[in-house]
């Protein structure tokens, strides 16, 4: 039976120690790949918990794919791989083209909410900015970005996503796009890069823009196929683990340890950890990044805050080893950075005075609401809902064999809303793998407005 030592004194709840330990537990191996726990009920009595302690992480383990549930059986260990080497730790696309009709809904899964954007804080500390700095706004900041806000980031960072990143590691950018092309530059075109199949389509465009032919990684209901990978001969992958754009797929526990062995066999090779949405997780914690799981010298991490605050912003990040550092000063030592020193001041004090985390906690209650608005509207016969758990989109998939995915986001389109189907995400052109499914964005609109989109696709897809 297991049984970890569960402390109500401690700050973290009881279902998180409890999720800890039998974490540690799969990725030691002392609990092995086909074992079956103990069912909620067994566990909850035996440890004098409540069910629900039990159920809580439960269901984390197996989001994270650690373990997998059999209906009518109970819950098994799912394979993991051995544990990455770990060092000590330190202190959209959205959819390809914009649609040219004139829509009364775009679904799209770039869509935000703008209307509850803190203007007046972020007013109000804008003018601080101006009236403390001055004149030292016009001057050039370091290529990196402002120190300050690089320190503000990397605490962030570590508190929130356990990512180790001294602030001298940490790059800034006009999003990730940006910095993505000059990472391309710093590690060279010569080198074979491979993208998710289905995947973020910029990421193609970038990387053919730089002439680079990409692999293309095959995507299932646990991420990127990491055996895929290895047969590709690629050195430098680019990845969406938390949550996979656009499946939503959390890629599984044994599969992030196998991405983190592959990277360290060689050197030269590096997983471009994209980790654009990861606030937005409805069920459980949030999954961990790739980075901060032992292998900072492998991960190099990108965030932006298009989601999390506003697109326009345009402000990102990357986190780059330090085994990289000095490359970088040596190539891009000169440039100039590509964000505005009064944004980046600005951010430094929303963030520094706690505005950014209450910002994320209010947005999270409000989408969470949104999608259960959408979810509730979309329940129609012959479709079934996918990838609830987190982001700002989920799909829809098609259950009866009479519906054609094409024919759907046409008539959606007649009808008055722009959405997308899986299969324009597909880069090589190979055939999409599975069902007929759409991806619907809901970041955009409140509750209602979602509701009369739900009614309208109803109408388009069921004849009424």
């Amino acid at each position: 039976m297991i049984t970890p030592i569960l402390d109500p004194g401690k700050k973290e709840p009881l279902y998180e120690q409890l999720y800890e330990f039998i974490k540690e537990e799969i990725r030691s191996g002392r609990l092995g790949e086909g074992e079956k726990l103990p069912s909620k009920r067994t566990l909850a009595a035996y440890l004098r918990v409540s069910r629900s302690t039990v159920e809580s992480a439960y269901s984390q383990l197996a989001d994270e794919g650690y373990i997998r549930a059999r209906e009518r059986s109970g819950f098994y260990v799912r394979q993991a791989e051995r544990k990455f080497a770990r060092k000590q730790a330190l202190p959209e696309q959205s959819p390809p083209d914009s649609p040219k009709r004139t829509y009364l809904y775009d679904l799209r899964t770039s869509g935000v909410d703008t209307e509850h954007f803190p203007f007046t804080v972020w007013a109000r500390l804008s003018r601080e900015v101006l009236s403390e700095y001055g004149q030292e706004l016009l001057r050039a900041t370091h290529p990196q970005g402002m120190e300050r806000l690089r320190i503000c980031i990397s605490r962030y960072l570590y508190d929130f996503r356990r990512v180790e990143a001294e602030p001298e590691q940490i790059v800034i950018g006009a999003g990730t796009e940006y910095l993505l092309g000059l990472l391309i530059q710093l590690l060279g075109t010569e080198k074979r890069y491979a993208v998710e199949e289905p995947g973020y389509p910029r990421v193609h465009r970038i990387l053919t823009n730089y002439g680079v032919k990409p692999a293309y990684i095959p995507v299932d209901e646990e991420g990127m196929r990491v055996e895929g990978l290895r047969q590709s001969g690629a050195q430098v992958v680019h990845v969406t683990p938390c949550h996979q754009f656009p499946t939503g797929a959390v890629l599984s526990a044994g599969r992030r340890e196998a991405l983190l062995q592959w990277a360290g066999e060689e050197e030269g090779r590096y997983i471009l950890e994209d980790d654009y949405d990861s606030e937005f997780r409805f069920q459980g914690k949030p999954v961990p990044a790739l980075q901060g799981m032992g292998a900072p010298e492998k991960v190099v991490y990108f965030y932006t805050f298009a989601k999390s605050l506003a697109p326009s912003l345009r402000i990102g990040y990357m986190v780059l080893p330090k085994s990289l550092m000095g490359a970088w000063r040596e190539k891009f030592q000169g440039y100039s950075c590509s964000v505005p020193s009064f944004e980046q001041y600005t951010l430094c004090r929303f963030m520094e005075k706690g505005y950014y985390e209450r910002h994320l906690n209010r947005m999270k209650t409000l989408y969470r609401g949104r999608q259960d608005a959408l979810a509730e509207a979309l329940d129609i016969p012959g479709f079934r809902l996918i990838g609830r758990d987190a982001g700002l989109h989920f799909m829809l998939e098609v259950t009866e064999e009479s519906y054609d995915e094409e024919e759907l986001v046409e008539r959606a389109a007649r009808a008055g809303v722009y959405l997308r189907g899986l299969g324009d995400y597909y880069a090589s052109g190979a055939e999409q793998d599975g069902p007929p499914r759409l991806l619907i964005g809901y970041g955009a609109y409140d509750e209602t407005r979602l509701r009369e989109a739900a009614r309208i696709l109803r109408k388009a897809w069921e004849g009424e």
